[in-house]
C-alpha cells in the first residue's frame, strides 16, 4: 500500500526546530529532511503505541460462545461481498 506525502506547516519553538536539524543531519547528512525526521518520529511513537495497545490489559469480556457466533456473523458477510 502506498500513500502519497501530505504537506502540513507545523509551528516549532526554537530548542524543538534546532533538535530536529541536528538529528536531520545526524541520519541524512543534510538539515533539509526534517520532514522525514518528524515522520520518522512520529511512527515510531505510533508504533510503540500500538505494541503497548497489543499486549495491555483487554477490558472487554466475551464467552466462547459470544466470540463463535461473531466469527461465523462476520464470515457470513464477508462470504457475501
Amino acid at each position: 500500500m502506498c500513500h502519497m506525502p501530505r504537506r502540513t506547516t507545523l509551528v516549532l519553538d526554537d530548542e524543538v526546530y534546532e533538535k530536529l536539524v541536528q538529528e536531520s543531519i545526524r541520519r541524512y547528512g543534510t538539515a533539509r529532511a526534517i520532514s522525514r525526521v518528524v515522520s520518522d518520529l512520529l511512527k515510531e511513537r505510533f508504533r510503540s503505541d500500538l505494541i503497548k495497545l497489543i499486549y495491555s490489559e483487554k477490558i472487554a469480556r466475551i464467552s466462547q460462545k459470544e466470540f463463535e457466533e461473531f466469527r461465523a456473523q462476520l464470515s457470513r458477510r464477508i462470504e457475501e461481498r
